[in-house]
């Protein structure tokens, strides 16, 4: 599995910025990726030491619009923990 294809996108997330102080940084990934495939992409892609990663499946909610109810998507999300010293700059230079 090519790494651009195992992590989808950063999540964006009051915790995931408040998590983000004690280096833990929050993507979206791939549902079939497991923790090893996790912990190889975002080394190859930021360039950066992994110490662990935790994982979760994000269960899907129920919404109505009008009157037919349905369920929003499931995905994965994993928690990156980087080694000490080790950054990502998820958003550039934006402020």
């Amino acid at each position: 599995m090519d790494a651009h294809s195992v992590i989808i996108r950063p999540v964006v997330s009051e915790r995931a910025f408040s998590n983000m102080e004690q280096n833990k940084y929050t993507f979206e990934v791939a549902k079939d990726a497991n923790k090893y495939q996790i912990k190889d992409a975002v080394e190859e892609i930021f360039n950066v030491k992994v110490t662990r990663v935790n994982t979760l499946t994000v269960k899907p909610k129920n919404k109505r619009v009008r009157y037919v109810t349905g369920k929003t998507r499931s995905w994965k999300k994993a928690i990156v923990t980087l080694a000490e010293g080790d950054s990502i700059e998820v958003f550039g230079n934006q402020a």
